[in-house]
């Protein structure tokens, strides 16, 4: 990737979990070399008069070129996500090197380090999602890929992919003495069969009975269990996507007792509620499991990152066109347990949340950057990533927060044919992204090519 070896970001306002600042950003060799006023005058200079500086996003929770457990493969190549994501702001991502029944660790990670190799036009690294701790030579590979680098895995407490608690609890007691985090997909797997069960069992097979096919116990049973078993291990979880009021209460109980627990809410939770999926058959293009819940759970999900109870927003980007290669794949009317779950999210989640936060005033505006970038960049180990300050990559955004935008209805750069949050008018564009100093988005143009991407290596210094 070519960048300028040396320039300023001249007169920007710089917005971190600081506070706010006019500033300029001296940039060299891909790097913040410093951040002050009246910075070298004889360097050359990007103009930032008006616009609002905050570090490029970090979305730790994103499934790209994978595939489900239903064994679809999503809408989405590194390519395609990568471009979409960069145009909203988000510079690093960390995706999904989704392990298959038989198959061995190391394998699985040269597959997807190939195709971000290939395609990614921001920064990458990968959760190892496991899904058969069976497979040939799985707890060495295990350990062998955490010292290389990938300090995450995921584990799923329902689908076909689920694994038992003394398979969860095999997993803990490796990444745990390692130091790796294990992220958590946590639904009880026998309420969530129960209660679908029960609605195909009265007829009620439509998208909106979606929603009540997983219920929020489902959610908040499997936390307390994942919870437990973090804090007797003395291992360390992330548990995804918390969605409603029961689940928030495990997480902070467990957090109270002192357990090793972080925890995630994801862009649809704080802008969509259940009423999205009563649409007849389109409300399958807002099916995502866990599911929308109720405005009181959105006003809770926001006081739980007031608080801190809740660290961060992912977007849990998880693209399937609805047709049929996707959402209707068996079908033009399929019941709900044939849809896929998932809604894209990689370039909504940023420009939601600038909204949201900086003019709305949902939170303090120094928490844009906190929930959005430096969070996500210590708790997943980003060298580099998530911060403005000297020493750091040159990975910034420079927002216009006088352009106000409304979302279409394909008007995203992805690969998935429809933008679930159309019909919402935002403040606040990124208009300029940078990354590691090279601008890859210009007056809101891509202008970098597939494959400029790196892998972010995350071994403890």
């Amino acid at each position: 990737m070519r960048h300028q070896a040396e320039f300023v970001i001249r007169g920007a306002e710089v917005l971190d979990r600081k506070g706010r600042r006019r500033a300029d950003i001296l940039v060299s060799d891909g790097k913040i070399a410093a951040i002050g006023a009246d910075l070298d005058a004889s360097l050359p200079t990007h103009a930032a008069d008006g616009l609002l500086a905050t570090p490029g996003g970090v979305d730790p929770h994103a499934h790209i070129e994978q595939k489900s457990g239903m064994g679809l493969w999503n809408a989405d190549t590194f390519e395609t996500a990568t471009r979409s994501a960069a145009l909203g702001g988000t510079t690093s991502v960390i995706s999904f090197a989704a392990q298959g029944k038989g198959e061995r660790l190391r394998d699985v990670v040269a597959d997807y380090s190939a195709r971000a190799e290939r395609g990614a036009m921001i920064d990458y690294a990968f959760h190892l999602s496991l899904s058969d701790p069976d497979a040939p030579h799985f707890d060495d590979d295990l350990r062998t890929l955490i010292a290389a680098g990938h300090r995450t895995v995921k584990v799923f407490t329902t689908y076909n992919i689920a694994l038992n608690s003394d398979q969860i609890r095999h997993i803990l007691s490796i990444t745990g003495p390692a130091g790796a985090l294990t992220c958590v997909h946590a639904e009880d797997d026998a309420i969530l069969t129960e209660a679908r069960n029960a609605l195909i069992a009265e007829g009620k097979t439509e998208p909106k009975h979606h929603a009540r096919a997983r219920p929020r116990a489902a959610e908040a049973e499997a936390i307390k269990h994942i919870c437990a078993m973090a804090e007797e291990l003395s291992a360390p979880v992330m548990i995804f996507h918390v969605t409603c009021i029961e689940a928030l209460d495990a997480v902070r109980a467990a957090r109270q007792r002192g357990a090793p627990v972080f925890a995630e809410t994801c862009t649809h939770y704080l802008f969509q509620t259940e009423d999205i999926l009563d649409q007849g058959i389109d409300g399958a293009k807002w099916m995502c499991s866990p599911p929308q819940r109720n405005e009181a759970d959105q006003v809770a999900l926001w006081d739980g990152l007031k608080d801190g109870s809740l660290d961060l927003v992912s977007s849990d980007h998880a693209p399937y066109r609805y047709d049929e290669t996707g959402k209707l794949r068996t079908g033009p009317n399929p019941p709900f347990p044939e849809i896929a779950n998932g809604q894209p999210g990689l370039e909504v989640r940023q420009p939601l949340l600038f909204d949201s936060i900086v003019f709305k005033a949902k939170m303090p505006e120094t928490a844009f950057a906190n929930l959005t970038a430096t969070r996500a960049a210590e708790i997943y180990n980003l060298p580099g990533k998530g911060v403005l300050e000297a020493g750091a990559d040159a990975d910034i955004v420079l927002w216009d927060p006088t352009r106000t935008y409304t979302y279409g209805a394909d008007d995203l750069h992805d690969n998935v044919g429809y933008n679930p949050h159309e019909g919402r008018t935002v403040t606040g564009w990124p208009v300029h992204v940078f990354l590691r100093g090279h601008r890859i988005v210009s007056d809101s143009a891509l202008t970098t090519q597939p494959g400029q991407g790196r892998w972010i290596n995350r071994r403890p210094t």
